[in-house]
Formats: structure tokens, sequence, C-alpha cells
């Protein structure tokens, strides 16, 4: 199994929800971050003055799928986050080594 961490711009998510989906992703686990990276924050007006937001809002959505499926994922995720330009997010893959349902107690694939 492979865990997938996408960090998104918000204002993407129901696409990459929705494409997920048709991809046949079973469930996403979607949280609210702040970061920066190369965009480096962003410079806002208030009151006539300007100022620099260290951190830029993001989406982060959790996968863990089959092995099989993760290059899909990923792809679908690149294809529909991507709006070409400066901070559109990062995609990491990782190794899981066990997953359990815990109503269920069902373990590996059979708990996604």
């Amino acid at each position: 199994m492979k865990k997938i961490e996408a960090i998104i711009k918000p204002f993407k998510l129901d696409e990459v929800k929705e494409a997920l989906n048709g991809a046949g992703v079973s469930g996403i686990t979607v949280t609210e971050v702040k970061g920066f990276g190369r965009q480096k924050g962003q410079k806002e007006m208030y009151r006539g003055a300007e100022y620099t937001m260290e951190f830029v809002s993001k989406t982060m959505i959790m996968i863990v799928v089959p092995d099989e499926l993760a290059a899909k994922v990923v792809d679908v995720i690149v294809g529909t986050a991507n709006t070409g330009s400066i901070g559109d997010g990062k995609i990491f893959v990782s190794p899981v080594e066990k997953a359990v349902r815990i109503r269920t107690g069902e373990l590996g694939t059979e708990a996604l």
C-alpha cells in the first residue's frame, strides 16, 4: 500500500475530489494547512499598508491506496490540481506497512 499526501490550492479541492472518486479512490482525508515554499508568502494590502503573510493557506489531501493504484492517483492529482502557476503544491508518496480497520479488525487493503 502507498500513502499519498498532496498539498494543493484550496479552490482545487472539489475538482480533485471528483476526479479521485472517478479513479476509484474510496476515501480521502482533508486538512487545512499553512506553509510556504518558493512562494515565500504573499503580499497583502490592508488599509493602504502593504504587509507580508509568511504562510500561505493550502489544503492537504491524504489517501492510502493499493500499490497498483498509486501511479494513477498521482497522475489524477497532477492533472486536476495543476493551474500552471507557482504554488500549485507538492505530492509525496510513502509506503504503508500496515492498515487496520478499527471497527472490524480487517487488515491491509481490506481495511481501506
